[in-house]
């Protein structure tokens, strides 16, 4: 059924919802559809990181790894301007806008070791797992 927007998310208010608790929106909140939806898969000797990114491009996304930190980041357009196309939308419910998650995989892992690849909406990084580098212990000279 369409519902004009007048309705922006929620047709029932708060206190007329007598539906069961959604069991993703108690675990995310209430823009839990703008979440990056990510399984994590432990193998031998790496991750396999899945990310669930459908209607994006592939220049709209962005994979950094920072400070032993792997942010993935996608940016979908928002295309205001529709002079030239005919209609309006009555309700918008694909996803436009920022979205990025993170996540520590260690300061021993480079852009090198990381593999990414994107097919039919799911972006799959295969991290290695290594194991942190023994630091070389540091003494001060004590004097006297």
């Amino acid at each position: 059924m369409m519902m004009p927007s007048i309705f922006k998310d929620e047709l029932f208010t708060p206190w007329m919802d007598f539906r069961m608790p959604d069991v993703e929106k108690a675990l995310y909140g209430k823009r839990s559809g703008h979440m990056m939806k990510t399984d994590i898969k432990e193998k031998d000797d790496s991750y396999e990181v899945a990310v669930d990114l459908p209607g994006f491009r592939k220049d709209e996304m962005k994979v950094e790894l920072k400070n032993g930190y792997l942010t993935i980041s996608a940016a979908k357009g928002l295309d205001r301007d529709e002079k030239d196309k005919k209609g309006k939308f009555i309700r918008k419910e694909r996803y436009e806008g920022n979205m990025s998650r993170s996540f520590y995989v260690g300061g021993n892992v480079t852009e090198g070791d990381i593999h990414a690849k994107y097919k039919n909406g799911i972006l799959t990084l295969d991290i290695p797992k290594k194991s942190p580098e023994e630091e070389k212990k540091r003494y001060v000279t004590i004097e006297g």
